[in-house]
């Protein structure tokens, strides 16, 4: 997977902090696997990571991790714990 971009944006929606780290319309097919959720949740249970095929590249690279809302504070956290998974993504 290629190397994270710095967050693009941060949206709090009704169950889940979606961490944004690059545009969907940049990805030919974005999925959630098994794999990345299961690294999610050994640093915020209930974590979800998309990764999509970037157009053009061959590579998969993280789009965005949702992290659930009642397992963080606020934005901050949720954009901390994002940070934390994609390192152990990429351990």
């Amino acid at each position: 997977m290629s190397e994270p971009h710095s967050v693009n944006e941060v949206e709090q929606g009704d169950d889940y902090y979606h961490v944004r780290y690059r545009d969907p319309d940049d990805f030919d097919e974005i999925r959630t696997p098994d794999w990345a959720e299961n690294a999610a949740s050994s640093v915020v249970t209930g974590s979800e990571v998309r990764t999509g095929d970037e157009t053009g590249n061959e590579d998969w690279a993280v789009q965005s991790v949702l992290i659930p809302v009642d397992a963080v504070s606020e934005e901050s956290d949720a954009k901390e714990a994002a940070r934390q998974i994609v390192d152990e993504i990429e351990s």
